[in-house]
């Protein structure tokens, strides 16, 4: 795609196969605040991509602050000890497209406190030209505000020459509301049907992450 200027990515479902360790830190949290988790797996699966505290949002405060103080400690506990998987040749991909000169980045919903960790842990901050947590920004997807603000940092006004991808509908949309480009990988675990059909004009569906720059190879 010799018409982008940026590749941006999700983390969560899309480099690292993290879901399954969300949804276990959810279930902790009411398991250990209510004694038992009375939400459904769809329910908590659509609210993967968007900012922690909207998972909690339905409750009054107090309930809030404790499922969330609950989740975050069993959340970081077993990120210390490196506990999400990458997925199959992201690792390769990301170093195929640095190497083509194409800049890439990060832009996330997670606190840095969560997503550092791992992106240590794997060593990928060394191909990341900007990158973008829930901290960095005061709208947070589905806004594109996280987008933008990615992009103008690297010195980029043409939002159409970005693409975002990712793996739920939170990123599609804000890639939508960005003005940028999507890119749904296939390896989601979300209903790929509705995510496109929320996404802006033109996004497709990529079973590797160097498909986005074949064109300069």
């Amino acid at each position: 795609m010799t018409d982008i200027d940026l590749i941006l990515y999700d983390l969560d479902g899309t480099i690292w196969d993290s879901i399954p360790l969300i949804m276990s830190c959810f279930k902790h949290a009411y398991d250990e605040v209510f004694g038992e988790c009375p939400r459904s797996d769809e329910d908590l699966m659509s609210y993967i991509g968007r900012p922690l505290p909207d998972t909690f949002s339905m409750h009054d405060e107090e309930t809030k602050q404790k499922l969330l103080d609950s989740y975050l400690v069993y959340n970081h506990m077993l990120l210390d000890q490196d506990a999400i998987p990458m997925f199959p040749g992201i690792i390769d991909d990301l170093n195929f497209i640095k190497q083509t000169g194409m800049r890439q980045g990060v832009v996330t919903s997670k606190r840095h406190r969560a997503a550092d960790v791992t992106l240590e842990f794997k060593g990928l901050f060394d191909f990341f030209d900007v990158y973008i947590c829930k901290d960095d920004t005061e709208k947070h997807k589905p806004d594109g505000e996280p987008l933008i603000v990615a992009a103008g940092k690297l010195g980029i006004t043409d939002m159409s020459r970005v693409i975002y991808v990712g793996d739920a509908l939170p990123d599609a949309l804000c890639a939508k509301n960005a003005g940028a480009r999507f890119a749904l990988v296939d390896w989601t675990r979300m209903d790929k049907d509705d995510v496109l059909r929320h996404s802006p004009a033109g996004s497709k569906i990529i079973s590797s992450l160097r498909e986005l720059v074949v064109d300069k190879t």
